[in-house]
C-alpha cells in the first residue's frame, strides 16, 4: 500500500471567529465549549492560528482535551493575533488571502462563531466560493445570543432584493448552540463516510 492509499485524515473543522471576546461572556463560553467538543470527537480544528480572543480560547481548550490543531496565519499578523506556535500543525502564509484558502482547503466544515469584519469576510468567500460551486463544505453560523441576527437578516434583504436566489440562505447551517453544533457536525461526518 502507497502512504498516499493508506493515509486517513481526520475529520477537520475550520472554525472563523473573533480575535477578540466581545462584549458578551456567552461567546467566549461557546468557543472554550467548541474547543473542547472537536478534541473531544477526535476532530482536527482548523483556524487562524491566532492565542487571542475567541480564536486563542478555541485552540487553547482543543489543546486542553488533546487534540489535534492546525494553524494559518499571515507572516504579518505574527504579532498582532499572537500566532500560537505550540499548534499540530503551524502555517505561515504571505497574504490573507493565502491564509483563507488554506484554511478552508484543509477542512470538511466550517464553522463561523462570533466576530467580527475578518471573520465575516472569512464566512462570506466560504459562501461565495459556495455559491460558485468551488466547495460544497457546509457551513455553520453558532448564532450564541443571537450575535449573527443583523447577518442573517441582511442576507435575507439580499435574497428579496433580487441580488441572489433564496439557495443562498440554504448554504448557512445556523445554530443555537454547541451541542446543537455538535449533533449537526457529527451527521456531517457520518454522511461524508
Amino acid at each position: 500500500m502507497t502512504p498516499s492509499t493508506s493515509f486517513k485524515r481526520s475529520f477537520s473543522v475550520c472554525v472563523y471567529c473573533g480575535s477578540r471576546d466581545g462584549a458578551d461572556p456567552a461567546y467566549a463560553q461557546a468557543a472554550t465549549e467548541c474547543g473542547t467538543m472537536l478534541a473531544r470527537n477526535g476532530w482536527r480544528l482548523v483556524y487562524g492560528a491566532g492565542d487571542v480572543g475567541l480564536m486563542g480560547r478555541v485552540a487553547r481548550a482543543a489543546q486542553a482535551a488533546g487534540g489535534d490543531t492546525f494553524g494559518v496565519i499571515p507572516q504579518h499578523l505574527l504579532d498582532w493575533e499572537v500566532g500560537k506556535t505550540d499548534l499540530t500543525t503551524f502555517i505561515v502564509t504571505e497574504t490573507m488571502h493565502e491564509r483563507k484558502k488554506v484554511m478552508l482547503m484543509n477542512a470538511d466544515a466550517v464553522v463561523v462563531l462570533p466576530g467580527g469584519a475578518g471573520s465575516m469576510d472569512e464566512l462570506f468567500e466560504a459562501v461565495t466560493w459556495r455559491q460558485l460551486g468551488l466547495h460544497a463544505k457546509p457551513i455553520f453560523v453558532l448564532n450564541t445570543n443571537g450575535y449573527w441576527d443583523p447577518l442573517l437578516a441582511l442576507m435575507d434583504q439580499i435574497i428579496n432584493q433580487g441580488f441572489a436566489d433564496a439557495s443562498l440562505r440554504d448554504f448557512l447551517n445556523v445554530v443555537p448552540d454547541v451541542d446543537t453544533l455538535t449533533t449537526d457536525l457529527a451527521a456531517t461526518r457520518a454522511s461524508a463516510t
